[in-house]
């Protein structure tokens, strides 16, 4: 009687370290598989959403235009209008007064503005200043429209807050823009246009 229960002993525990190094074995020979999503963003030609879809925080701007502009500034024709650039900033003579203006797409410069930012997006390098957008063609900086996800870290000065179909967005010469993360830093994405 005491041999079968000897054995029987040693049988339970010869079974039981036998289960848990099983158990063990199974723990480290579990495979892990990780699995990468990767996601491709095609860009399109948007459409141009409505002004009236365009809900602004204040419904007025307030335009500042100033009596005179420094003799060293530089006076550019463009579509038969003389623009006025100086100290980063354009104008535009309008009843004996000079109003801040956004070139228009096309408008052309010989130097870039102080302080501009290069951004690359698409196989393509842009710089752009204070919500303008330019390219380098032959020896000057065309004014250009970005493309639908191209991304800035600052937005221009004169943005305004808007809200379109209860989502906020930012506007800048009818362009929209969305905060976005990147890499944990804030940045704002080109998501549309605004119509004329």
């Amino acid at each position: 009687m005491k041999t079968i229960l000897k054995t029987t002993i040693v049988l339970l525990l010869v079974l039981g370290f036998s289960a848990t190094s099983v158990a063990q074995n199974n723990k480290k020979n579990t495979k892990r598989t990780t699995v990468t999503k990767t996601v491709t963003k095609t860009t399109t030609k948007a459409k141009p959403i409505s002004r009236s879809k365009v809900t602004y925080k204040t419904p007025t701007r307030k335009v500042v235009s100033v009596r005179s502009i420094p003799k060293s500034s530089v006076a550019i024709k463009h579509n038969g209008v003389s623009i006025y650039y100086t100290n980063n900033k354009f104008f535009r003579l309008n009843g004996g007064r000079y109003l801040p203006v956004v070139p228009s797409v096309g408008f052309q410069i010989r130097t870039l503005p102080v302080g501009y930012k290069r951004v690359n997006f698409n196989n393509r390098s842009y710089y752009a200043h204070n919500g303008i957008y330019f390219v380098k063609v032959n020896n000057y900086y065309e004014v250009i429209t970005p493309e639908i996800g191209t991304v800035v870290y600052e937005l221009p000065e004169d943005v305004e807050k808007v809200t379109i179909d209860g989502a906020r967005y930012y506007e800048f010469n009818n362009v929209l823009y969305e905060k976005i993360q990147v890499d944990g830093t804030r940045a704002y994405e080109v998501i549309g246009f605004v119509e004329n």
